[in-house]
């Protein structure tokens, strides 16, 4: 079962790192004002990126629990949401460097 719901925490790393790459499109509105080019782009990497060490972690952390012969089924189903949730640090990082109004 742990391996199942890793491979789905896989496939969800790929989905939220793939909506990653589109905060790119933040730099969009940057025409005549002056945007932090570098913190969009961190926050872009930051939303692509995360998501794969979260993957990683929690790759680990199931391994380890699997071979102490301890439950480990919990560990893909409570790094789903840190990985949905590295988009969202991404995103906010990305549009710090955006100026509002």
């Amino acid at each position: 079962m742990s391996l199942i719901l890793l491979t789905v925490l896989g496939f969800i790393a790929f989905f939220v790192s793939v909506f990653g790459a589109f905060l790119v499109m933040a730099s969009d509105s940057c025409g005549s004002t002056d945007c932090n080019n570098g913190l969009i782009a961190f926050g872009v990497l930051a939303a692509m990126g995360l998501p794969w060490v979260v993957l990683v972690a929690a790759a680990v952390v199931a391994i380890v629990l699997i071979v102490k012969r301890r439950i480990s089924f919990w560990v893909p189903l409570a790094a789903s949401p840190l990985v949905v949730g590295s988009w969202f640090v991404g995103a906010a990082i990305a549009s710090a460097g955006v100026p509002t109004g």
